[in-house]
């Protein structure tokens, strides 16, 4: 029979039909009739998956299909079959049709609207892993609609929760699996889901307690499975892994399948040695097993084991020399040891041994990908005209892109402090695409830059005209206003953004922006406590570690847990510039001066036209006495200082690297520069 993976998930749903009995009420369905005309919707639905008079069979099937739920309404594996079969055979189109007339004969015909549900669900998912927003509506509405009627429908409620959570209806969500577990307090869909719902607000110790209480009550390896899952999307990997083990102990057929996720999550919890156990005993039970080696490599990538990471990646090679996975991953190794010039060249090779002339919808995805990786190296390494090209390479395989992609641009050349070439780009894409959200994004970001506030701001409000995303437009003013220094305008977007924060997420980047406001504004208490509020609830944020690490360095006070902090940060992104430069900095604080050049150095490679990491460097380089350096480098900084945008500019900033490099030419021109000359 003609089959299809329904997205989001697989619905047991009784389809529309004619006769349809209310819920709960009594019937007489027709069981021999019903049958008798299964059978035969089944057999033609065989016949149509092999080669010959396909849509006749097709055809054939539908309208037996249709007999039997006309015989018999309450049998839901009928409509499921049905629908597979629509959706299988792609006249989702006509399903709806028939469904959308059902209802304007009876705009309460429970069947009708869980098929329309059905269609729409299965169209939620879009390429590159997008989702569909009027389709995800579309499907919510249908089961509520589904939820109104019949109350007790506990699986049309549980995927209600599932597609209100992915729609961030954090509220709803809750209130729909809630509904569920008043009718079936062990039901494990909905404790999984409710538990991820908490996970979402933030309430992590409900959510635990809930997950505890399903594996103690239910520890079969499919709920441990899903307990594990819950566990991932709450990112308490160890936790999962610990499921997985559980679940491993039952010795399921897919034992290694489920060994292999168990590492993965070990891996994700920085339990590294535990991981690479599970996969050397895998690669020793398979020699063969090219995906081992190559996961085996990505753990000690991980482990920041490059030598390891490289031989690993090697027996991959050997195994399976043209897996394009296994070739990317010398890429990612290079990568991840901060060797982007080398990693760029292996990168465009692989590029260049997989050009075709025309590329089938998963080869263009995996290029897609490839270039998108590249543009990030390149960005990197302020490479912008080479990150740009590579935009436009993207372009021209997907042009559905473009709008994104040409918002990215205008970005790239604004932080690249490439002005007109920005304002160029932003005001060829607002005529090409006036409506679209990210291109307007850009437009205001850059006007914001220019020091024109109230007219970004403007633009902002327009671009979130259509009523939604309330909380993302609030953070997007909060940045406008940032820029243009109107901290109370700002501190007024970021507590309406609060208000309508859906997910922790959403709370920790709010008060990270806020930090970040509170120490421009010199409150630096206050800016602590909202930089320690993120990290009470997300201690790993890499962003509210690294601030607040380098503003407890700058203001010179406890160093000892400011270098712990900016360390942290830099396990998560060895490679960031901007946290490079922190860890510089306070060395520099600590006396530590030959750490501190180092460490700026290697911030300089990522960010040469830096003016604050510039400016750094010539501090520490005239405590080590090198003057001559120190000064060159105070000249790129304000240099950077005057290219810089209107609202970039801090003229305190800049009189006092004006200060520092007048004086030290004071100083080489008062001791001469023989000393200099020999370094």
């Amino acid at each position: 029979m003609l089959k299809t993976v329904v997205a989001m998930a697989a619905m047991g749903a009784v389809a529309w039909g004619q006769n349809q009995p209310p819920p709960g009420g009594a019937t007489n369905p027709d069981r021999a009739s019903a049958y008798y005309h299964y059978t035969l919707a089944h057999m033609y639905a065989e016949m149509a998956a092999t080669p010959g008079n396909t849509r006749e069979y097709l055809n054939n099937a539908i309208e037996n299909y249709k007999e039997a739920i006309k015989a018999d309404p309450t049998t839901p594996l009928l409509t499921e079959e049905l629908s597979e079969l629509y959706i299988a055979s792609g006249r989702l189109r006509e399903a709806q049709s028939e469904a959308e007339d059902a209802l304007k004969k009876n705009p309460n015909d429970l069947n009708a609207h869980r098929m329309l549900a059905r269609i729409f669900t299965h169209q939620i998912s879009g390429p590159q892993n997008s989702v569909d927003e009027s389709m995800l509506k579309r499907a919510i509405e249908q089961f509520q609609k589904i939820a109104d009627i019949d109350p007790k429908d506990v699986e049309s409620l549980n995927m209600l929760g599932r597609l209100q959570r992915a729609a961030s209806n954090t509220a709803e969500a809750e209130k729909d699996y809630k509904k569920v577990l008043a009718m079936d307090a062990e039901n494990e869909e909905a404790l999984i889901g409710l538990a991820s719902v908490y996970a979402d607000s933030g309430k992590t110790t409900e959510a635990a307690d809930l997950l505890r209480k399903l594996a103690e009550k239910s520890p079969s390896s499919d709920s441990l499975r899903k307990l594990a899952s819950a566990y991932e999307q709450m990112k308490e990997y160890s936790l999962a892994a610990d499921a997985l083990n559980r679940a491993v102990a039952s010795n399921p057929p897919d034992a290694d399948d489920l060994k292999r996720a168990m590492a993965d999550d070990l891996d994700l919890a920085k339990q590294y040695d535990a991981a690479i156990k599970i996969y050397q005993q895998l690669a020793e039970a398979d020699p063969k097993d090219a995906g081992s080696y190559l996961r085996l490599s990505q753990i000690y990538r991980d482990k920041r084991d490059f030598a390891m990471a490289k031989q690993m990646s090697d027996k991959a090679k050997g195994i399976d020399p043209d897996n394009l996975e296994i070739r990317f991953n010398e890429v990612g190794i290079l990568e991840a040891e901060g060797k982007l010039p080398d990693a760029i060249p292996v990168l465009k090779e692989i590029l260049a041994s997989t050009t075709r002339r025309t590329y089938n919808p998963a080869e263009r995805g995996v290029r897609v990908k490839l270039l998108q990786q590249l543009a990030g190296m390149y960005i990197k390494i302020d490479q912008a005209d080479s990150a740009v090209e590579t935009f436009r390479q993207i372009i021209e395989l997907q042009p559905d892109l473009e709008p994104r992609l040409t918002a990215e641009i205008v970005a790239l050349y604004e932080q690249g402090k490439e002005y007109p070439k920005a304002e160029q780009e932003a005001e060829a894409a607002l005529k090409k695409w006036p409506d679209d959200r990210e291109v307007r994004l850009a437009h205001a970001t850059l006007n914001a830059d220019m020091g024109k506030t109230d007219a970004a701001a403007a633009e902002v409000r327009k671009a979130f005209s259509d009523g939604k995303s309330d909380q993302e437009m609030y953070v997007a003013l909060a940045q406008i206003y940032d820029k243009g220094r109107k901290f109370d305008e700002m501190a007024k977007a970021l507590d309406s953004a609060e208000k309508l924060a859906q997910n922790q997420d959403d709370k920790d980047n709010i008060w990270f922006i806020r930090g970040a406001m509170f120490e421009k504004m010199k409150k630096n208490d206050a800016a602590e406590a909202e930089f320690r509020k993120v990290l009470a609830t997300n201690p790993d944020y890499a962003p509210a570690l690294n601030y607040l690490g380098y503003m407890l360095a700058d203001r010179n006070t406890r160093l000892p847990e400011a270098l712990q902090m900016i360390n942290k940060a830099l396990d998560q992104d060895p490679n960031s510039g901007a946290y490079l430069d922190s860890l510089g900095w306070v060395y520099f604080k600590m006396g530590r001066l030959a750490e501190a050049e180092e460490n700026i150095r290697k911030a300089l490679e990522f960010t040469p036209r830096d003016a604050t990491v510039n400016d750094h460097m010539g501090d520490i380089l005239l405590r080590e006495s090198k003057v001559k350096d120190a000064i060159a480098h105070w000249e790129i900084s304000l240099k950077e200082w005057n290219a810089g945008s209107p609202a970039d500019l801090e003229p305190a900033e800049v009189a006092k690297v004006r200060n520092k490099l007048e004086n030290a030419k004071v100083r080489l021109a008062r001791e001469g520069s023989p000393k200099q000359d020999k370094q």
